[in-house]
């Protein structure tokens, strides 16, 4: 009959246009060849509506089917945004193929929204995530995630029509159901999630709870963007602690092994200048008791023993501290409660290595002015040493610095400088006793 396809194609059209999501739930229960014709024979717009409202996951293996003919215009009738979470969800190669096809305007747009920093959410998602409808039933999630391959999926992702994270089924659930249960009944709760540029410290406290295999990211409308899967999560987790590792000595996280020499030193001198300038900051300290070293020479043998053990103190109290801060287990309103805490920690500490120390001073020295000089001076100067350690990375935190850049440096500055001041100052309060 002539015009019949005309006509069909109008019906279709027609269709569509008053009922855009029941049209997408069509389209998303065909093979992605089939789906990929039927929209290449749609006008543009109406094409890109369709891609839209379908689940992430079943839009992206559509669009990789599509012509390179059709896909350009259909994609440029996509917001740039969607097109983007859209073209990200393909393996590499194909999707700078199909950016390539684009124009160079909106290319570049689109090019823009995929790229995340690396030390975000979004930068260690992988955006090829496999979503469904809460209606869709268990034997239908089955059969399509087995059409996957070799892609690693610990959880299933439900998503509404809007593209927005609702819940998430794990994959054991799935395999263990009746056929036609539907998904939106095996969901647990509402699921863990990140925003895209939410810090990798977010996400590393969520990988040290335990409690996930994997962790969506969405937008600031809660649509899903990708997934950080469980090797990633791990791989997060060991790079953070390393960064915090080599910051809190005056490395650069971004340096290597293998590094060239000159980057290595561009990035460790100007903590080493800092560091000498406190380290002149103590012995200043040490110069303003000149006279008392002079007149009691096993001061001088003794003060490394003092600077030693409260800066180990300070150390362990810091450790603490920026694991707790790292993991999200304390903020700064508990500034007060871990200062406690310490104080207690460094003054019984304290007495415990004084009274050994005071012991060991007086078998050696056979003086008791010395020995309790030194014991009173530990115990000052540990309990301060402890504050000092939690309270260092509080105060940068609150100033808005990185904790683990500038702890280290500051305190062993603080450390040496009140151990001296402490075991000096004694010694000269108590010169007629030495």
């Amino acid at each position: 009959m002539p015009g019949e396809p005309q006509l069909v194609r109008s019906l279709v059209q027609d269709f569509i246009g008053r009922y855009p999501d029941e049209a997408a739930r069509m389209v998303e229960r065909l093979a992605p060849d089939e789906a990929a014709g039927l929209l290449e024979r749609q006008d543009p717009p109406l094409a890109a509506e369709l891609l839209r409202r379908m689940p992430g996951g079943a839009a992206a293996e559509t669009l990789a089917a599509l012509s390179d003919a059709a896909a350009p215009a259909i994609v440029a009738a996509l917001e740039p945004v969607t097109a983007a979470s859209l073209l990200s969800r393909l393996d590499e190669e194909e999707r700078r193929r199909r950016v390539a096809l684009l124009d160079p305007a909106l290319a570049k747009e689109v090019t823009d929204l995929m790229a995340y920093p690396s030390d975000v959410a979004g930068g260690l998602m992988d955006p090829r995530v496999t979503t469904f409808r809460p209606s869709a039933t268990a034997r239908e999630a089955l059969a399509r995630i087995r059409g996957l391959g070799s892609r690693r999926i610990h959880d299933v992702f439900l998503v509404d029509e809007e593209g927005r994270l609702t819940g998430a089924v794990s994959l054991q659930d799935l395999a263990l159901a009746e056929p036609g249960t539907r998904l939106e009944s095996l969901a647990t709760g509402r699921p863990v999630r990140v925003q895209a540029m939410d810090p990798r410290e977010d996400v590393v406290a969520i990988a040290e709870s335990g409690q996930v295999a994997s962790v969506p990211v969405v937008d600031l409308a809660d649509r899903l963007l990708g997934v950080i899967r469980h090797g990633d999560l791990v791989a997060a987790t060991q790079q953070a602690v390393s960064a915090d590792i080599q910051t809190m000595v005056g490395v650069s996280p971004d340096e290597r092994a293998l590094s060239r020499a000159s980057f290595a030193i561009r990035k460790r001198l100007p903590w080493l200048q800092i560091n000498l300038l406190t380290a002149f900051l103590a012995a200043s300290v040490v110069g303003l008791f000149e006279s008392t070293i002079a007149q009691f020479t096993a001061l001088a043998v003794l003060l490394p023993v003092v600077a030693g053990q409260s800066g180990n103190t300070g150390a362990q109290a810091l450790a603490v501290t920026m694991r707790g801060l790292a993991l999200r287990e304390i903020r700064v309103r508990h500034w007060a409660r871990i200062g406690g805490k310490e104080l207690v920690v460094g003054a019984v500490n304290g007495v415990a290595v004084a009274a050994v120390t005071a012991l060991g001073v007086y078998l050696w020295s056979d003086s008791a002015g010395l020995a309790a000089v030194m014991g009173v001076s530990m115990v000052c100067s540990m309990v301060v040493a402890g504050i000092a350690g939690a309270s260092v990375p509080m105060a940068l935190t609150i100033l808005g610095q990185d904790p683990a850049a500038a702890s280290s440096i500051i305190l062993t500055t603080v450390t040496d400088v009140v151990g001296f001041l402490t075991f000096l100052g004694f010694a000269t309060l108590a010169s007629g006793m030495l």
